[in-house]
């Protein structure tokens, strides 16, 4: 699962650290686009020797240049980072984006509220939380069985269950 639970020394304090899964770790990432750049030549291999080849290798270059800004600009959008702290007095979510930004919300655990989309958001299974006149998202990036499962932590460790 992409994302961890820490609990803290003192008791009933809880901290809930969420990311988007990386399935392609850096040595995949180098693998793959040296994989594809050797088998895109394999059919200019027949062509070595003439004008032809010289004609179609920037556009084998230029294909391989966009898999590098695609899966390099994959990457970038995928460093985020939302922490969830979990007092008896207070909950607080912290996102970082990959911009640098941060976004908080602050909310009296008494009054907060763990909400439960299956239909109508931007994903199935929509994670909210609300509270303090707002109401913000919750892992938007996890998979639908991983909102489930988190919905079910977050249920159980939520002061007073806020379901």
């Amino acid at each position: 699962m992409p994302y961890h639970w820490s609990d803290n020394s003192a008791p009933q304090e809880a901290e809930l650290r969420l990311w988007p899964h990386e399935s392609l770790p850096p040595r995949g990432y180098a693998g793959f686009l040296l994989a594809t750049f050797v088998l895109a030549t394999i059919p200019l291999y027949g062509l070595l020797g003439t004008m032809l080849l010289w004609g179609l290798l920037p556009f084998l270059l230029l294909a391989l240049g966009g898999m590098w800004f695609a899966l390099d600009r994959n990457h970038r959008d995928a460093q985020l980072l939302e922490v969830l702290r979990l007092t008896p007095s207070e909950i607080s979510l912290t996102r970082h984006n990959p911009d640098g930004k941060q976004q908080n919300w602050t909310c009296n655990a008494f009054w907060a509220r763990l909400n439960l989309h299956p239909s109508g958001g931007p994903v199935p299974y929509y994670v909210t939380l609300s509270g303090g006149g707002r109401e913000v998202e919750i892992g938007a990036f996890l998979s639908e069985d991983e909102r489930k499962a988190l919905y079910d932590d977050l249920q159980r460790r939520l002061p007073g269950g806020a379901g």
